[in-house]
């Protein structure tokens, strides 16, 4: 880890800590907590993370910029952070300044696609829009003919149907049609939905990673105050067994992640090599997220299952992240499908580079 990549974590940890405890907004009877949070990470530069500093971003690298979300990953945070980042990002491929505000992407589904005509009006549905109801504006991708096209959206003029995650967060399906995008650029060089998926993987993998971290610093902290028989439970072998699987899993989960990340900020585009990093850790960061929650849940026991408890903070949000941009069987095809491409002769060479 670079030394400013540890400032960047250092800063982005404090602010977590003091406005989104999870135990405090689980706790919190309205929503009053949002603002000062939002407002804290914009003036931290954080919400801007992907963004080139030409267009109104901070200039942070891009593992960088992934390692704030997975610190937001471990505190569970239920802001439109990651979907900000990511329209940034998207924005800045189209030259376009990075607006402020919250912001969501489109599409988020391999089968949604988006059209703009030449008078910059969209058309097209793009369902499952994480916080799209939240949002002030959206990033969307579409195609003019053959042309890849970035847009600006301002949200009050699409039409939003409510919809949720398994999280319980706006997890809505947006309608496009007639609507006019108020800025719009040419994306740059092999940016298209594709990339824009693969951006997205990355973004939740980080994500997951984060909370498979909280998920076993809660465990091992529960197993050691919750007394069984007289005596502490993580004095028991089925226990420290179970502990030890989600710390294989937490660590398979954060070193594929960082993995897809570095690649990524090697590469500095989406080739076939980071295709399979980023292939590769949706497939692994999910499996581990599945069965991570799972142990956690069975060391809480009874209690990992009450609204009261935090767990469920965690759990519920990698089980929605798992799925979003594709799950491990969406990617597990495409990987499968493009290694079968390359032909037999070429596995080991692939497999051996890494």
């Amino acid at each position: 880890m670079s030394e400013n990549d540890n400032i960047i974590v250092d800063m982005s940890t404090r602010i977590f800590q003091d406005l989104c405890d999870p135990q405090t907004i689980n706790s919190a009877k309205d929503d009053t907590w949002k603002e000062p949070l939002w407002s804290a990470l914009e003036e931290a530069g954080l919400t801007a993370g992907f963004v080139p500093e030409e267009l109104g971003g901070a200039g942070i690298e891009l593992c960088d910029a992934f390692e704030i979300l997975r610190v937001a990953g471990k505190f569970a945070v239920p802001t439109p952070l990651a979907e900000t980042m990511l329209g940034g990002w998207l924005l800045s491929h189209g030259e376009i300044g990075f607006p402020g505000g919250r912001l969501s992407v489109a599409p988020v589904r391999e089968q949604d696609r988006l059209s703009i005509d030449d008078s910059n009006t969209l058309s097209g549905t793009a369902r499952g829009i994480p916080f799209a109801r939240e949002a002030d504006a959206f990033a969307v991708i579409a195609r003019r003919g053959g042309q890849v096209v970035i847009g600006l959206v301002d949200a009050t003029s699409c039409r939003i149907t409510d919809g949720s995650s398994l999280a319980d967060e706006a997890k809505d399906d947006v309608t496009f049609d007639g609507v006019v995008a108020s800025e719009v650029g040419n994306a740059s060089s092999k940016i298209d939905e594709d990339a824009l998926f693969m951006m997205g993987a990355l973004a939740r993998s980080c994500e997951m990673a984060g909370a498979l971290e909280a998920m076993l610093e809660i465990s091992v902290t529960y197993s050691q105050d919750r007394v069984a028989f007289e005596r502490p439970i993580s004095k028991f072998q089925a226990v420290q067994h179970n502990l030890a699987r989600l710390a294989g899993e937490t660590a398979a989960a954060v070193c594929a992640a960082g993995s897809a990340a570095d690649a990524l900020q090697r590469a500095g585009s989406f080739d076939d090599d980071v295709f399979f990093e980023i292939a590769s850790a949706k497939i692994r960061v999910g499996e581990a997220a599945g069965e991570g929650a799972g142990i956690a849940h069975q060391v809480h026991g009874a209690i990992g299952f009450t609204m009261e408890h935090i767990l469920h903070r965690y759990s519920r949000r990698v089980w929605s992240w798992r799925d979003e941009f594709g799950s491990e069987s969406v990617w597990a095809v495409r990987l499968g499908e493009a290694v079968a491409a390359e032909g037999g002769d070429a596995l080991w060479a692939t497999l051996a580079s890494r």
